[in-house]
């Protein structure tokens, strides 16, 4: 996944999770349909900053960033800040 693709995909997650606010003020899902799905998109967020970021620093060492892989979720939520 190029950089580019990682960026939209993210753009994309940031909107549905707007969207789905918008839609549970709206009485449209209860608020547990929405943190459902908010809990999966910021997985899944967390994942592509991660990729990015992966890729980021391969490029900066001179490294392919093409050999940057998605961590699991498990790994990337239990990063120390």
């Amino acid at each position: 996944m190029k950089d580019t693709e990682i960026l939209g995909q993210i753009k994309e997650l940031v909107d549905e999770e707007h969207a789905l606010r918008e839609r549970l003020l709206g009485g449209e899902l209860t608020s547990e349909e929405e943190h459902a799905r908010i809990a999966y998109i910021e997985e899944s967020l967390d994942r592509c900053w991660d990729l990015l970021r992966q890729r980021r620093a391969r490029r900066n060492v001179g490294e392919d960033p093409d050999f940057a892989a998605p961590r699991p979720v498990s790994e990337v939520e239990n990063y120390q800040q």
